[in-house]
């Protein structure tokens, strides 16, 4: 059992919007202890096989500091290569933000969403969905200032959260010592209206069990929905 929270509780969530002066959208998410800076930069150009279909394109480039966690992490650009686990990531991100927004309202342009890991503890992947959604959202409201769009391409609001199986007991918003003590670990990213847009689930220890499935999916829903609610003061 948790001491600090309820199983079905979040960790205390905040958005600090604007974080960057330079970048077109910026927020700072705090997930509990785990920060993650997310920017969105306009690039008026799209990837060459996207050139003359009309439509923009969202991608995403995700990294954690060196001294975001506990020991050391060294820099990817200095070993020359992203790890797996970065590219499934950064991947994941760009996914989840091209399925809430019409390509058509801002064609032949893409966005840049940078997400850098400034102190990890759990949830680093939907912290990042999560910020880079409002990131995103600014973006798009800067380029209608602009006169670079007419219209903001966001269909719905997006975020993301985690969730897992430990000692059969569903929880909500896992921790880092609660993540790596987990059975089944899992990670929705789900809409306003709860469309399910990515969910991921392993089964670490024991097998996830379909009522458990049900109870994450479950948990997952209330805690999208507050986290939206919160966003939405920052939009």
């Amino acid at each position: 059992m948790r001491k600090d929270r309820n199983l079905d509780e979040l960790r205390k969530v905040e958005f600090i919007t604007n974080f960057s002066e330079y970048a077109e959208g910026s927020c700072l998410v705090k997930f509990g202890n785990t920060q993650v800076l997310c920017n969105a930069s306009l690039d008026q150009s799209v990837p060459r096989w996207l050139k003359g279909q009309n439509k923009g394109w969202i991608t995403a480039e995700y990294g954690m500091l060196p001294r975001s966690t506990h020991d050391r992490v060294a820099r990817e650009a200095k070993k020359g290569k992203q790890t797996g686990r970065t590219q499934e990531i950064q991947r994941l991100i760009g996914r989840s933000l091209r399925a809430i927004v019409d390509p058509s309202l801002f064609s032949e342009m893409q966005i840049l969403i940078d997400c850098d890991v400034l102190q990890a503890d759990g949830g680093t992947r939907t912290a990042s969905i999560s910020g880079a959604f409002i990131a995103l959202h600014h973006c798009f409201e800067s380029m209608i200032k602009q006169k670079i769009i007419r219209k903001n391409p966001i269909i719905e609001n997006l975020a993301a959260i985690s969730c897992g199986v430990i000692a059969n007991d569903c929880y909500l918003d896992l921790d880092y010592l609660e993540d790596q003590s987990a059975d089944v670990d899992s990670n929705f990213v789900i809409t306003e209206s709860q469309k399910l847009v990515e969910i991921q689930v392993t089964s670490e220890g024991k097998i996830c069990e379909e009522s458990q499935f049900k109870k994450l999916l479950d948990l997952a829903k209330l805690g999208i929905s507050n986290i939206i609610d919160e966003q939405k003061k920052f939009m």
